[in-house]
């Protein structure tokens, strides 16, 4: 348990960091489609190199591609419409929270009274950090949670069903494709060439941390439930919350620490009682 810990929280870590480079970026949807065009390059080579997938395992890994275009396009979204510390938390609390239902109801998942207290005490201080956002905003950000919740219980299923490493690889090829294809369709495709000319090496680094961090959760769902996975991973919500007042000049600093002590009160339970 205490390796699954370690492994959440560098992905919480490398989460936030990069989602503040997309909120900070002048075209949202392009930055987020960028990052994860360079990280379906990088697990094509893995993939080829490897060959140790199961073929089965890919059906799994093109379900997530598929979710991940209302992913991004709802992201997209839900940053243009407001600040980085309210779009942030409310969609990685909803898709915790989801994903912990989900963990039990399909992978079967035990969560003991205290644990199930405990995410929603995270869930509880997300929604106070959420407070006074635009509606618009708040609906993309929910629809980022739905897709979060589906998507880190379909890859959890598929991890422990085909223990493969090479899997988390699959996941962001699919992703790389679908996204790119959605890009395509909605005419951005000019845009799409131009920005990776511009900014390659910005999004062979995010790309990376995209990579990175989602490998670390899939390593982690191995060794513990799907609820603690998604719940502790979501103390990057604490970061979003300091990085958007720090570096974003977002207001309501007061409230969204308040905010934050609730979430991280919720995660400490969660950690003693799991």
């Amino acid at each position: 348990m205490l390796l699954a810990t370690a492994l959440a929280l560098a992905a919480a870590v490398i989460h936030a960091s990069w989602n503040l480079l997309a909120k900070a970026s002048a075209d949202r949807f392009l930055a987020l489609w960028g990052q994860f065009a360079v990280a379906a390059v990088l697990s094509a080579i893995v993939l080829v190199a490897t060959r140790t997938l199961p073929a089965a395992a890919w059906w799994p890994a093109i379900l997530t591609g598929a979710v991940h275009v209302p992913y991004i396009a709802g992201l997209a979204h839900a940053y243009d419409r407001g600040d980085f510390a309210v779009a942030y938390p409310v969609a990685r609390g909803s898709g915790a929270v989801l994903a912990a239902i989900g963990g039990v109801l399909v992978l079967d998942d035990r969560l003991g009274a205290w644990t199930v207290v405990a995410i929603a005490v995270v869930a509880g201080g997300m929604a106070l950090l959420a407070g006074g956002a635009h509606v618009t905003q708040l609906l993309a950000a929910l629809l980022v949670g739905a897709a979060i919740g589906f998507y880190t219980v379909n890859d959890s299923r598929a991890m422990r069903t085909y223990d493969d490493w090479t899997y988390a690889f699959a996941v962001f090829l699919t992703i790389g494709l679908t996204t790119t294809g959605y890009g395509l369709v909605i005419g951005r495709g000019r845009s799409m060439v131009a920005t990776m000319r511009a900014d390659g090496r910005r999004y062979a680094l995010t790309g990376t941390l995209v990579a990175a961090s989602y490998f670390l959760v899939l390593l982690a769902v191995r060794r513990a439930p799907v609820g603690y996975v998604a719940a502790l991973r979501e103390s990057s919500v604490l970061m979003a919350a300091f990085l958007g007042a720090r570096y974003l000049s977002e207001a309501n600093a007061r409230r969204r620490t308040v905010a934050a002590a609730v979430i991280l009160a919720g995660l400490v339970l969660l950690i003693a009682t799991a």
